[in-house]
């Protein structure tokens, strides 16, 4: 008896047209973290629970736990699956400090975990791409400001449209707040967080109810809509007439994060001092990237500075990292915009069948073609050469291979988009670079 199947929310499953796009966008983001001098590290699913919690306001509440379907109903929830990079990288750096060089800079492109409700562009599991930059005991402050360099590096290589890295830095926050008297800073940058999902009057009105006075809801509010695209943020700043020493330490680092950006990737990143992310351990500059064509799509690459999220007792591991939501931003190119692939299949060359006795002779062909890098299928079956350019030009396959049909012409190889049909020896024979492997293909929407 045939059981139903039943879909999954919150999971990304593409066809194989579309899975060639998100790999080539994968290929793309791997080459330019490996461009900038970053090491591909790999870390195992689970974490312990202990570990995973607690690194945010609702983390315990999103984390998978993972037990055996064996275990006794009062038998504790040991693991869980890791919700982010960040926390299992801290925990990988710390059981293998004494191996690694620092500063260490690691990317990691893997999947991860939420236990939350599934909408638009959030999932229950999702791929991540990570780039992170570590050190022992001291991390240097421009370290945060190379991070956005190489996120505009990668997006300037996809067809994303125009986007904005949003910077913030937690000290501006932090001293801001000590200095007009309030002690609840986490609590603080929860509420303010919040403020593009509910408008100032309501993020005004939480904060008096948790004990702030109405001059201090003004404030962190006034402090809170500060946006530019230079460093005249500081200015504006200084203009609410608040301080302290760690208000002076957020301002200046930040202000750098913006020079350097406006150098070396113009137009791309502006001082948002709304900005706060909701994961605890974040210290320092902090980072949300947004479509420009969709804001209200939330961020397609988050992260930020934490001092002490690695750390045995004796020595901490200060860090800066960023990670690209790909399951996200695919969620919104492919899923819902249509960016494809050229081709659904990698294959770049279809060697013909003349009939099944001389199917050796095509095998042959394919094996000399792929020794030199080429991806080749030989037909599946010896039926006219016209269903065999049919069944090529169905999966997109660019070129079809006929062998010598013994009547001394020798092998000829058909570009099926053009009809153009030349000569080709099977020992020299090479396609354009742009036809040897899939590429993407963006839609033309009217």
């Amino acid at each position: 008896m045939a059981s139903k199947v039943t879909p999954i929310s919150g999971f990304q499953e593409w066809l194989p047209r579309e899975r060639i796009a998100e790999l080539i966008v994968l290929d793309t983001i791997r080459e330019v973290f490996e461009l900038h001098g970053f090491a591909s590290i790999n870390t195992r699913a689970l974490e312990t629970v202990d570990r995973l919690a607690g690194q945010g306001a609702d983390a315990d509440k999103e984390i998978y736990g993972v037990r055996r379907l064996a275990a006794s109903a009062d038998e504790p929830v040991e693991f869980g699956l890791h919700f982010d990079m960040t926390v299992p990288f801290a925990r990988y750096v710390l059981e293998n400090a004494g191996k690694l060089t620092f500063p260490f800079r690691r990317y990691q492109i893997q999947s991860a975990w939420r236990g939350e409700r599934p909408q638009r562009g959030r999932y229950r599991e999702f791929i991540q791409a990570d780039i992170d930059i570590i050190d022992a005991g001291e991390l240097p402050d421009h370290y945060e400001a190379e991070l956005p360099l190489v996120i505009a590096d990668v997006f300037s290589r996809l067809p994303i449209g125009d986007y904005s890295i949003h910077a913030n830095n937690r000290k501006i926050c932090e001293g801001f707040y000590r200095g007009i008297g309030i002690d609840d800073i986490i609590g603080t940058l929860r509420i303010v967080d919040k403020l593009d999902k509910i408008g100032p009057q309501a993020v005004r009105d939480l904060l008096i109810q948790t004990g702030a006075t109405e001059r201090q809801a003004d404030l962190s509010l006034a402090l809170a809509q500060i946006c530019t695209s230079d460093t005249s943020f500081v200015a504006q700043v200084r203009a609410l007439g608040v301080e302290h020493p760690v208000l002076d330490e957020g301002l200046a680092q930040l202000a750098n994060v913006v020079r350097t950006a406006a150098e070396h990737a113009p137009g791309v990143l502006v001082a948002d001092l709304k900005i706060a992310r909701g994961l605890d351990y974040y210290t320092g500059t902090v980072y949300e990237t947004v479509l420009d064509r969709d804001p209200a799509y939330g961020s397609i690459c988050s992260g930020g500075r934490y001092d002490a999220l690695a750390s045995d007792g004796k020595r901490t591991y200060p860090g800066v990292g960023v990670s690209i939501g790909v399951s996200r931003l695919l969620g919104l190119l492919i899923g819902e915009e249509g960016l494809t692939a050229s081709r659904e299949t990698p294959v770049a060359v279809l060697v013909a069948v003349n009939d099944e006795q001389s199917r050796p002779e095509s095998m042959r062909i394919g094996a000399a073609l792929r020794a030199r890098g080429i991806p080749t299928l030989v037909a599946p079956k010896a039926a006219k050469f016209g269903k065999q350019i049919q069944f090529a030009d169905r999966r997109g396959i660019p070129f079809v291979w006929f062998p010598d049909a013994g009547d001394g012409g020798g092998d000829q190889v058909k570009d099926i988009r053009s009809g153009d049909q030349v000569t080709a020896d099977r020992l020299s024979w090479q396609p354009n670079p742009a036809d040897l492997r899939a590429e993407l293909v963006v839609p033309q929407h009217n």
